[in-house]
């Protein structure tokens, strides 16, 4: 094995277990469930010695992140992303519809990262990452940190609910104009509102509406599970559907339109907007 990133813990004010707390503190890993995979494969070492995700970390340990030799050579996904944002410590890229941003799978926006955007100069450099995630059907703008300090920083504004990302969608059925859904999710508190912006009449489906939607927690399909409960399912969504109203062969009709936070280095105030899809556009032409 091979150590690729190594962290000094400050000492804690209340001993928490190592899954929780080192969420974020490893560029490499910057999501939870990469934590916890990288602890079963032992990857993870605390004061020398291999770790479980009962440890309690209380202060002062070494945490260490290793790395299998045989993934060193990882091979780089040549797809050309557009880049609507960049600066030493983060972009912003566009991810279509139909493509992974990260997994198993070599086809992925992670594996396209280094071939699309500059290497930072900073000294905390690291492989880029996305911070966030959006569904394989989801097209729209997604958030890379491109430095340790970065990814740790941009993990802490979505937990802090200080990343406000806007979507759009095309629903189907009768709507409000406006509401506001907290259907709870595996159990766990959820939030959306939403506003229909425009509203045209289908043989098929009787009504298609341009949702904006506002999601203020991060559920897994969280917006998805919140249209089909209130009974206006995203059109062509094949998870969450009402029956005999599947649209085949176009996609889900669901696109992360903007982001919208104050950068964690230069303070500097951030709103990047991706336009509507074309699909989108010969729904709603205006």
């Amino acid at each position: 094995m091979i150590l690729i990133e190594t962290h000094k813990v400050p000492l804690l004010k209340t001993p928490i277990r190592l899954q929780e707390y080192g969420a974020g503190i490893f560029a490499s890993l910057p999501t939870k469930s990469g934590l916890k995979k990288a602890i079963k494969n032992n990857l993870i070492f605390v004061n020398g010695k291999p770790s479980t995700t009962a440890l309690f970390i209380r202060g002062y340990e070494i945490i260490e992140l290793f790395q299998a030799e045989n993934n060193t050579n990882k091979k780089h996904f040549n797809f050309p992303l557009e880049i609507l944002f960049e600066d030493d410590y983060l972009a912003i890229v566009y991810k279509p519809a139909g493509i992974l941003v990260s997994g198993n799978s070599f086809a992925t926006i992670d594996n396209a990262l280094t071939q699309n955007l500059q290497k930072s100069s900073l000294p905390t450099a690291t492989r880029p990452r996305p911070v966030h995630r959006l569904d394989y059907p989801t097209s729209g703008l997604l958030l890379i940190g491109k430095t340790t300090e970065s990814i740790i920083a941009l993990n802490k504004l979505f937990e802090q609910k200080e990343i406000q990302k806007t979507y759009h969608a095309i629903c189907i059925g009768k709507m409000k104009r406006n509401g506001e859904i907290d259907s709870p999710i595996d159990g766990k508190n959820t939030f959306t509102s939403y506003e229909t912006l425009q509203t045209v009449t289908s043989p098929r489906f009787e009504f298609l509406n341009l949702v904006k939607l506002q999601p203020q927690t991060g559920r897994k399909h969280q917006l998805r599970k919140h249209l089909f409960a209130i009974g206006n399912p995203i059109l062509g969504d094949k998870e969450y559907f009402l029956e005999d109203l599947i649209l085949n062969g176009k996609g889900l009709f669901l696109h992360a339109s903007t982001l919208d936070f104050t950068h964690p280095f230069s303070e500097e105030k951030i709103t990047i907007t991706k336009e509507l899809p074309k699909k989108f556009k010969k729904i709603f032409s205006q």
